[in-house]
């Protein structure tokens, strides 16, 4: 019953929130503020003011928050009006935009310990098993249970980053870019100095082609932990693609666009692919994850080192491939353009 209780009394404070934002009481400019605020208000209580059976069993209409409020005010003012001398002053209830004010300043002071002692040490410990278990399954590359996991955790105890953090990494490893970026956006607004969220959220850009916007995200995370060797590596190689997206494609050799540096007869210089940042980036993010020893496994991989050694050349080039030919660009830039090497 205190549980349903503190339900109708959020769903009381969201309703008298969203009113204060439509009648102009909050100013245009806050009003985004105050709605993330409510949104993160329903999400820890399970309240949803458009929910039809909530506003069933919640709403207090046709009083509202500040109607109640206003009654509490003038009987607390005649129980001091009517005290023995020497007691407090019988100074009159305040109504109104005062009385609003009151409420506000309630809101404020009250809410941050409600949600503190509403979340029980074990529902914290159950959430920090099921942010574990998320782990375990991005480790096995099972993304949709992972972000799974995390949002359970996340309705357990939505006050901690590192959920969302963590789910928006999920997210990104399975393409959901968008979601990365909300994730991560979220992780930041509860801990502004929590710099995975914006390593979370550079990673994410950088995947949307957002390059710029991914290094300023970079930027603010390696300014709170500055010897984040992967944040340092993240950075210099979203840099190295601001420097590179306003070269044309038709400007490199044929066979060889968009690799770095072209070689001899159109071939890739191999120097150059070694000390492009992007590609060592690259490289460290495919270690870290364990895709690498997944791509050496790959037997279509294997096939390909067999073709090669075997005197086929890499796919797509030599007198076997269509199109290829000796002297024609092929070889490595046409087996790093090959579907089953992307897929890999």
């Amino acid at each position: 019953m205190a549980a349903e209780n503190k339900k109708a009394l959020v769903y009381s404070i969201l309703e008298f929130l969203q009113k204060s934002c439509d009648d102009g009481t909050i100013k245009q400019d806050d009003t985004e503020g105050i709605e993330v605020a409510m949104q993160c208000i329903g999400e820890a209580f399970g309240v949803d003011p458009t929910d039809a059976a909530q506003q069933e069993a919640y709403s207090t209409k046709p009083a509202n928050l500040l109607s109640i409020f206003e009654v509490y005010l003038k009987t607390k003012s005649k129980s001091r009006a009517q005290a023995p001398a020497g007691g407090s002053s019988s100074s009159a209830a305040p109504t109104g935009a005062a009385a609003q004010n009151n409420v506000f300043n309630l809101i404020c002071m009250h809410f941050t310990s409600i949600l503190d002692t509403e979340i029980s040490e074990e529902d914290k410990k159950k959430a920090e098993e099921l942010k574990a278990a998320g782990n375990r399954k991005v480790s096995e590359r099972n993304y949709p249970e992972a972000i799974k996991l995390y949002t359970e955790a996340i309705e357990i105890n939505g006050a901690q980053a590192v959920y969302y953090a963590n789910r928006a990494a999920a997210y990104s490893q399975q393409g959901d870019y968008d979601k990365a970026v909300n994730d991560a956006n979220k992780a930041i607004e509860i801990d502004p100095k929590y710099s995975k969220g914006y390593s979370r959220l550079g990673h994410a850009l950088f995947c949307q082609q957002k390059y710029q916007e991914a290094v300023d995200a970079y930027e603010k995370g390696l300014a709170l932990d500055p010897e984040n060797a992967l944040i340092k590596s993240s950075m210099a190689t979203a840099k190295s693609k601001l420097g590179s997206v306003d070269r044309s494609p038709e400007s490199s050799p044929s066979g060889t666009r968009g690799m770095p540096g072209g070689g001899a007869g159109g071939m890739p210089d191999l120097g150059a692919l070694l000390n492009n940042p992007q590609l060592m980036g690259m490289a460290q993010q495919m270690m870290q994850s364990g895709a690498l020893d997944q791509l050496m496994n790959n037997p279509n991989l294997a096939r390909m080192a067999q073709n090669m050694m075997g005197g086929g050349g890499a796919p797509g080039a030599g007198g076997n491939a269509p199109g290829g030919g000796a002297g024609e660009a092929g070889g490595l830039a046409d087996m790093l353009n090959n579907p089953e090497m992307m897929e890999m």
